[in-house]
């Protein structure tokens, strides 16, 4: 007896994956893990207070188009010296261009089939086992040993084609006592579109990564997006978000301290505005000694934007010696706009050093007062301690290009009370 499987992502017609057949049945096998899970429900506690009832896959077709990237919104200016630059749009590479000899960028061969889904081996949702089985223009970004990697790695994944579904995949291997910085930029016009990635990063001892994400997508673009990272003994990964667009943007984010001495920074800014809806799952998994992780989030939301997160501290029995922290602090400056933050841990060991903490409410008044009474008019002054509120991450962010354009942009989206309306 033949059974049917039913999937909620079909291959177009001529659709066609490549590979080897050990990487065809590892990513078939995928693909029948989520169709056998099926689309999640707001019920489970990792997908509460979300709108995923909401999504209607059937609106979306499956593709990898292609098309010309135009705008390079907050990355504008990286190029100029990034030690690579790699350009994919709508399911396709469009450009790779590397200027470093310690950068190696793979899209296939047996190297790149043992790498991708080396550190989610599983994925911790459906949405990632998709992105496993219809990855479309996978990459691998590997790092040698021993290098100091002086310009950013500057990766632009750019959604032009409304009612497309893709699913972006990235791996960063960086090598043994190596530093680099990785900049991972994702944007879309106007366009009703889902995209869904997966960045896996992997630092192997004593290696220093930055990894920072931008997301600048249009008004009315769903993203669900998984970050998963593994780090090795005595190495150190900063991860660092900028979320200012999407309809719905979710991005979980998954750090294990695997080895000895390894630390983990988790920072992010997110700004919503009119309907906007930012989503953060984070973990903090301490599974070695002697280990540290150290979170912080800040967001602002205006209009009826809303904003939901959910952290855990997770300490295995084995890992003594643990420093590990979580604050999550929110501003409403529309008594329309809705934050939930719930911090949680889960220590199964007595040598530890923990806490979190969150806070949701309107601008400081007294910092409000003191600029007002020296002149500063209201609108500025809320502008004002708004890019103070941001500064601590924004200073800490590996590209001062971007931190700095970044700081213009929220300035701007300040300056509007609704979109194309003035304050």
């Amino acid at each position: 007896m033949t059974t049917t499987r039913t999937s909620l992502f079909q291959l177009p017609n001529g659709g066609e994956s490549v590979g080897s057949s050990a990487f065809l049945e590892r990513r078939n096998s995928a693909a029948q893990r989520a169709d056998e899970a099926g689309l999640p429900s707001f019920e489970e506690e990792i997908w509460r207070y979300t709108p995923i009832a909401d999504l209607d896959v059937s609106k979306y077709e499956l593709g990898a188009p292609g098309g010309s990237l135009l705008d390079f919104g907050l990355t504008n200016g990286v190029d100029e010296n990034a030690a690579a630059v790699i350009h994919i749009v709508d399911g396709q590479v469009v450009s790779i261009s590397v200027h470093d000899e310690a950068v190696t960028v793979l899209t296939d061969g047996t190297e790149f089939e043992n790498l991708i889904g080396s550190v989610t081996q599983t994925g911790p949702d459906v949405f990632s086992d998709y992105n496993f089985a219809y990855c479309s223009a996978p990459i691998v970004i590997h790092i040698a040993s021993n290098a100091v990697i002086a310009g950013p790695v500057l990766i632009r994944q750019h959604t032009t084609t409304g009612g497309l579904a893709w699913f972006p995949r990235v791996l960063v291997d960086l090598g043994e006592n190596s530093e680099a910085t990785v900049v991972e930029h994702q944007t879309s016009p106007d366009i009703d579109a889902l995209v869904c990635p997966v960045t896996e990063l992997k630092v192997n001892q004593a290696g220093r990564l930055q990894y920072l994400t931008v997301q600048e997508h249009g008004p009315r673009t769903w993203q669900i997006a998984t970050q998963m990272a593994e780090i090795e003994r005595d190495a150190h990964l900063a991860v660092s978000q900028i979320a200012l667009g999407g309809e719905y943007a979710r991005a979980r984010i998954d750090i294990k301290m695997a080895g000895q001495g390894s630390s983990g920074d988790i920072r992010a800014i997110y700004f919503g505005r009119a309907d906007a809806q930012h989503d953060f799952r984070t973990f903090q998994r301490h599974n070695a000694p002697h280990t540290n992780s150290n979170l912080l989030f800040k967001g602002v939301l205006d209009d009826r934007s809303r904003a939901i997160y959910t952290g855990l501290i997770r300490i295995e029995p084995d890992a003594a010696d643990v420093n590990a922290y979580q604050t999550n602090r929110t501003l409403k400056l529309s008594e329309e706009a809705w934050a939930e933050s719930v911090p949680n841990l889960e220590i199964e060991n007595n040598d530890v050093r923990c806490s979190h903490a969150s806070a949701v409410g309107p601008i400081d008044q007294d910092q409000r007062f003191y600029l007002e009474s020296r002149g500063v008019p209201e609108d500025i002054a809320e502008a004002l301690v708004v890019r103070g509120f941001f500064a601590d991450v924004l200073d800490q962010l590996p590209v001062a290009t971007i931190s700095d354009a970044a700081n213009t942009r929220i300035s701007e989206l300040l300056a509007l009370e609704g979109p194309g309306q003035q304050r």
